[in-house]
C-alpha cells in the first residue's frame, strides 16, 4: 500500500522543522526501523540506528532556521528542496539540498539521500 501524498507531506514538513528545531528523536521519530541515509550522496550509508542518530547530533545544539522551498511526490517517493540557515559561534551558513525519500505504508521514512556538496555550503557571515 503506498502512503497518501497528504501523509507523505506531513512527514517531509515535520522532517524539515525538526531538523531546523527538533531534536536528535524527533527527527529518528520520523524514521522506520531499518531505515537509511546517504548525506549527501556519494558517502557511506548509515544503515543502522546508532549511526543515524550520531549524524542528527550534530545539528541539535545549533541555532538553524529551515525553510521548504519545493516538494514533489509520487508514489511512496518524495524529492524536496529545502534552506537550512545554520549559526557557527560568530558564522552563518546556508545550504539548500535536494533531499530524495522514501517511505512505508504509515508515512514513516524508509530512504533519505541528500544530494549537495560542500561547493553548495555559503558563508552569509561571520569571517
Amino acid at each position: 500500500m503506498v502512503p497518501a501524498a497528504d501523509v507523505v507531506r506531513k512527514t517531509v514538513d515535520a522532517y524539515v522543522q525538526a531538523v531546523a528545531h527538533g531534536t536528535v528523536d524527533d527527527i529518528l521519530a520520523l524514521y522506520a526501523e531499518g531505515a537509511t541515509v546517504e548525506d549527501p550522496v556519494g558517502t557511506e550509508v548509515r544503515t543502522t540506528e546508532q549511526a543515524i542518530r550520531e549524524f542528527y547530533a550534530v545539528l541539535e545544539p545549533l541555532e538553524q532556521s529551515a525553510e521548504l522551498l519545493a516538494c514533489k511526490i509520487a508514489s511512496n517517493s518524495a524529492a524536496f528542496h529545502f534552506r537550512l540557515v545554520s549559526k557557527f559561534g560568530e558564522n552563518t551558513f546556508e545550504v539548500a539540498p535536494i533531499d530524495v525519500m522514501e517511505f512505508d505504508d504509515d508515512g514513516r521514512i524508509t530512504s533519505m539521500r541528500a544530494y549537495w556538496s560542500p561547493e553548495d555550503l555559503v558563508q552569509l557571515s561571520g569571517n
